[in-house]
């Protein structure tokens, strides 16, 4: 009988296909030009590089590296940003949405966005689960993760929460330090610094953040 019970769970990786389908494997990436965004969105309010840049933190180099996308920036950085031009987070992140609730199937293609580190480095790359949702205040995404050997923590407005799917996540926050293995969760106050990365090679996370 037991046996019988054995046979008939998921295997881990089966589990992983009924959350995911085949998006990590097949599905093509095609990267948001967040810069073109944010460029919009300054230029319409009439702000200067000078002025974001004082008002996030941001030098003025890093501004302009992100709207020609040389550069693509990190949630965190949209959160700033997004407050900065008095805008809604998910306009930056996945567009303004039309409809009253959103259904995602798990064969449907979705929108797909990288974001690096300062230097350059892919750190992760993220789909929106509800990108047609207006007027949303969280972001559900679905997140694959990179190593991040320099630890480069985040700090922003909002709250997070993320599951780990697949693999080993490195999870900093404050001072204290965590490894999440999948069905592992954390929630946090992004106010706090904190990093999230794969620890090794690639991980993979739902993540749902609060502006």
């Amino acid at each position: 009988m037991k046996m019988k019970d054995q046979e008939s769970q998921p295997k881990a990786a089966d589990r992983f296909e009924m959350l995911t389908g085949h998006i990590a494997a097949t599905e093509p990436v095609s990267v948001e030009a967040v810069g073109d965004r944010i460029r919009t969105l300054r230029e319409a309010r009439k702000i200067s590089f000078e002025e974001l840049s004082h008002m996030t933190g941001f030098p003025v180099d890093l501004l302009k590296k992100i709207e020609s996308n040389d550069i693509q920036p990190q949630l965190g950085t949209l959160m700033k940003l997004s407050r900065a031009l008095e805008s809604a987070f998910s306009r930056l992140v996945s567009g303004v949405g039309d409809k009253l609730y959103s259904v995602t199937r798990k064969n449907q293609r979705q929108k797909v966005s990288r974001s690096s580190s300062t230097k350059g480095k892919q750190l992760y790359t993220y789909f929106s689960m509800a990108p047609e949702v207006k007027g949303r205040h969280m972001e559900a995404l679905m997140v694959t993760l990179e190593e991040n050997p320099d630890h480069e923590m985040s700090v922003h407005e909002g709250d997070e929460f993320i599951y780990v799917i697949k693999g080993t996540v490195l999870v900093k926050i404050g001072a204290d330090s965590f490894e999440l293995n999948p069905g592992d969760s954390v929630y946090y106050l992004s106010t706090t610094p904190h990093m999230v990365a794969a620890k090794k090679g690639q991980a993979v996370i739902l993540g749902v953040l609060h502006e």
